[in-house]
């Protein structure tokens, strides 16, 4: 294992998102260069720079996801990663209002709305569960 992939796979464990591995090894199975690579570029080169910090990550990825729309359970996995580093249900709530202006008020909303489980009452009740079901699709 390189020490990007190390360093990515700490990021991950750092965001409560360890069991990604999971999905990370489904994908192996396939394409194990593939399932590497979505490990070492991401979180061991990009997540691991100083510059930002994990929660900012973490807001730029909700809002990128969002925007896409078609990433909901990659959006639900941040944004449980987000609530796991101790950002608040206003701050990523926020977020999803800011991405209704640039990216539109249907994505803001199907973001909101895949999410709302996560968001309802502000604590990660459901994060670990949210990861489990993202690791199975």
């Amino acid at each position: 294992m390189s020490d990007r992939y190390l360093r990515g796979v700490e990021i991950l464990q750092q965001m409560g998102l360890g069991g990604r591995d999971a999905a990370a090894n489904r994908v192996a199975e396939l394409a194990p260069d593939f399932a590497r690579m979505a490990i070492e570029f991401p979180y061991g080169d990009l997540w691991s720079r100083s510059e930002l910090d994990m929660a900012s990550r973490e807001f730029a990825a909700i809002a990128a996801l969002a925007a896409v729309g078609h990433a909901l359970p990659q959006l639900r996995t941040h944004v449980a990663a987000a609530l796991n580093l101790g950002c608040t249900r206003g701050q990523i709530i926020e977020i999803m209002m800011q991405t209704a202006v640039f990216a539109g008020f249907p994505a803001a909303l199907n973001a909101i709305e895949s999410c709302q489980d996560l968001l309802a009452d502000g604590e990660c009740h459901g994060c670990h569960a949210a990861l489990a079901k993202a690791d199975q699709s």
